[in-house]
């Protein structure tokens, strides 16, 4: 009889620090599962996150509800992923300081912008990472399609044409935003 040694081969765990100090490269990077993920975002999936979060600044700021985050802002979800939204909103009563480092804690609402090698899967798996950790409105805009998806849970989500708007609900109540004035 004979025996085989096998050598397990690990990597070093990815840490935070390691996370931090990725390059500013257009590129959003998260810590899942102890790995790091790269998306690449293009031209357009940058113009929609940008104007999605200006407009989303300019709702929140005068009434001080609280803060808008862009692509660069890590959370770390409760099973100890770091995820980035390309745009996010945390109330001021959830989030009275803003930390250095990744938030603590999951957004009020996350919005994810497709870019074309976004699998649907992924999508789908983070959309109910973030439901699961208590983001209470995450929007999914496909820029290919010209749609858009609202989810309050996983069963619970309203489809949005192109000629559709983006409603804040109860998380920014009073906030719409047409979805073809992103997409333009």
């Amino acid at each position: 009889m004979t025996y085989t040694d096998e050598v397990a081969t690990t990597r070093p765990a990815v840490t935070d620090q390691d996370l931090l100090r990725l390059p500013r490269d257009g590129r959003k990077y998260e810590l899942v599962d102890g790995e790091i993920r790269v998306s690449p975002a293009g031209a357009r999936h940058g113009k929609i996150s940008v104007r999605l979060t200006a407009a989303l600044l300019a709702f929140v700021s005068p009434q001080r509800l609280g803060d808008v985050f862009d692509s660069s802002t890590g959370y770390r979800l409760p099973g100890g992923n770091v995820r980035s939204a390309d745009a996010s909103f945390v109330s001021s009563k959830r989030l009275p300081r803003v930390p250095e480092g990744f938030a603590e804690l999951a957004p009020d609402l996350a919005v994810e912008v497709l870019s074309p090698e976004d699998r649907p899967r992924e999508v789908l798996d983070k959309v109910g990472e973030y439901l699961s950790a208590g983001v209470r409105l995450v929007w999914v805009i496909d820029p290919r399609a010209s749609r858009a998806a609202s989810y309050r849970s996983l069963t619970d989500v309203r489809e949005i044409g192109p000629d559709g708007t983006l409603d804040g609900e109860d998380v920014l109540p009073d906030f719409r935003c047409r979805l073809a004035d992103l997409l333009s």
